[in-house]
């Protein structure tokens, strides 16, 4: 079994939503948060020590990542799954996006 932590701004839409695709996954277990300080749960060292794979919506939370928590991201496969900041959670488009990018893992 592996540790997905999903990971975006304020974890309210995207990270979520990844989150909940692998609810009773009997390979995966799966975790979101987010960067901002206004994020509904904040990414941590302990998530990230947790993970063996970080998946980030955008380019620029891999580098927040990077810069606040270098230790815990040493030898961590992290993904960008390009997806920007357009969805609601759940949405049906999101979705798609998420179960095509997650191909591998779900």
């Amino acid at each position: 079994m592996s540790n997905l932590l999903f990971v975006c701004s304020k974890n309210q839409w995207r990270s979520p939503t990844a989150e909940a695709l692998f609810k009773n996954n009997p390979i995966h277990k799966a975790r979101s948060a987010g960067t901002s300080e206004k994020a509904r749960i904040r990414v941590n060292e302990k998530m990230l020590f947790w993970a063996d794979v970080v998946f980030v919506m955008e380019r620029r939370h891999k580098q927040l990542l990077n810069e606040r928590f270098p230790l815990a991201l040493v030898n961590k496969e992290i993904v960008v799954l390009e997806i920007e900041d357009d969805y609601q959670f759940g949405d049906a488009e999101l979705l798609e996006l998420l179960k095509d990018s997650l191909k591998g893992y779900l």
